[in-house]
């Protein structure tokens, strides 16, 4: 099997593991505790930016001009809250993300493979 590395260039790629860790300490210190809010509370957030995202693409779809990068920004708070409601949930994202695209990969017989 083949198994895709991280080949990192830091300038322009980061780590789940360190999303996780800096998203949780930005939360705790800057908004309020993880636990403050119920995994409901965190789901309806992440549908909340999902529906931007989505809602952005539309318009783009109907002819509107739409900065691709606004897009990116809602598509980044997407991950950001994922990110939160995993680790509510006592899940790590990046564990969670990797399982399943193995599971896919697997499903499907391909050799692609996260480690």
């Amino acid at each position: 099997m083949r198994s895709l590395a991280s080949a990192r260039d830091d300038k322009k790629t980061m780590d789940f593991k360190d999303l996780e860790k800096a998203n949780l300490e930005r939360c705790n210190k800057s908004f309020f505790g993880i636990n403050e809010w119920s995994p409901t509370d965190w789901a309806t957030a992440l549908a909340g930016e999902c529906g931007e995202a989505c809602n952005l693409i539309k318009k783009m779809r109907r002819g509107e001009n739409i900065d691709i990068n606004e897009i990116g920004k809602e598509l980044a708070d997407v991950v950001g809250y994922a990110d939160l409601l995993a680790t509510r949930l006592g899940l790590s994202l990046s564990e969670c993300v990797k399982d399943k695209f193995n599971e896919v990969s697997d499903r499907v017989k391909s050799d692609i493979r996260l480690s």
